[in-house]
């Protein structure tokens, strides 16, 4: 797993290169103390993770980091910073990780496990759907497997599998989303929520739900020709509103 570090600062930089290269495999090809130079460092290169400084002259982190999103293969990017003020905008670039200095010892060890854990998970996912015969939810599970999504929960920012999504709600002006054990608060509608998600594995079932279909364990006929969810392993029940009763036949083949 190649990396870059950006960082201004001279003792940060190379405190985080030893941290790095103490608890990873991560090969350290470069570090930069200018934005426009790592700019025209990746026009030419490719590099699995990004850690950046977000105060670094010439481009700040943010500008850099929105312009990384738009690459066709996108980096996973750590922010390192003093301040805890650029976290919304980070999360809502779907950053891996957010670093607040001084660094942690501790912090950063377990964010590089979990780094190379993702790097490797999505390195080693296969493209599913060469065989016609599979069902259609089966590819459904495949096909997404390696898709992450960013979730918030206080200040932290959770990269999550999609996976492990359960369902979503609207809540006022905000989206409560619900893992196996965990709630999350997104600061956006249900249906900008919705759209981030594999539209293959999501379905809007509701004006104020949306529902991972693999996690469905029961559907339950109710009034005017409805049904109920009950999802696996966790309690609550997900409504199909009428409006989507056909679509959610069609797709579940009922």
């Amino acid at each position: 797993m190649k990396a870059i570090i950006v960082e201004d600062e001279i003792p940060a930089r190379e405190e985080l290169e030893y941290l790095i290269q103490t608890h990873s495999n991560m090969e350290i090809i470069q570090t930069f103390d200018d934005g426009l130079d790592v700019l025209k460092f990746l026009q030419g290169n490719e590099v699995d993770a990004i850690f950046l400084d977000i105060n670094i002259p010439s481009l700040d982190g943010m500008f850099l980091a929105t312009n990384i999103s738009k690459f066709a293969k996108k980096p996973y990017i750590i922010f390192t910073t003093a301040y805890k003020e650029h976290a919304a905008q980070a999360f809502e670039l779907e950053a891996f990780d957010y670093i607040l200095k001084p660094y942690d010892e501790k912090r950063i060890a377990a964010m590089l496990i979990k780094l190379e854990a993702a790097f490797q998970r999505d390195q080693g996912e296969s493209i599913v759907g060469e065989d016609s015969k599979n069902t259609a939810m089966e590819g459904v599970v495949s096909a997404n497997r390696s898709s992450r999504i960013n979730l918030r929960k206080n200040d932290n920012i959770i990269v999550t599998d999609v996976n492990e999504i359960y369902y979503a709600v609207a809540s006022e002006k905000v989206t409560l989303v619900y893992t196996k054990t965990e709630e999350y608060m997104m600061p956006m509608s249900i249906s900008e929520f919705h759209g981030k998600l594999p539209q293959n594995l999501f379905f809007k079932c509701h004006r104020s739900y949306t529902v991972n279909l693999t996690k469905i364990h029961e559907i339950v006929p109710w009034f005017n020709h409805t049904y109920v969810l009950r999802l696996k392993d966790i309690e609550g029940e997900v409504p199909v509103s009428r409006s989507k009763v056909k679509e959610f036949r069609q797709i579940m083949q009922l």
